[in-house]
């Protein structure tokens, strides 16, 4: 699903909101959730799962190319973990 199937989901199934304001609170839930983990915080929908940053040190990559050594630096990368209700509903309990 992409984001602006997301909005006109929630747009249907809530007729009585105006389209640009469910784009409104889509896009502040993102942000939201954006700046919560650039800040280095977690995010936990219970029954859905949590945002969290996880950081990977720096380390000696290869080029797939070359075979040539290369630095990769240390990072953040966002990692999400599911929720025990999503879970259930994935796997059909």
């Amino acid at each position: 699903m992409t984001r602006s199937e997301l909005i006109a989901t929630i747009a249907q199934r809530n007729p009585h909101l105006y389209h640009r304001d469910v784009e409104r609170i889509v896009t502040t839930i993102f942000e939201e959730i954006s700046s919560a983990l650039a800040n280095g915080d977690r995010v936990e929908l219970r029954g859905f799962g949590a945002f969290s940053v996880k950081r990977r040190g720096a380390r000696v990559g290869r080029n797939p190319r070359t075979g040539a050594s290369v630095s990769v630096e240390a990072k953040a990368v966002p990692f999400f973990k599911t929720g025990k209700q999503l879970r259930e509903r994935l796997n059909g309990e």
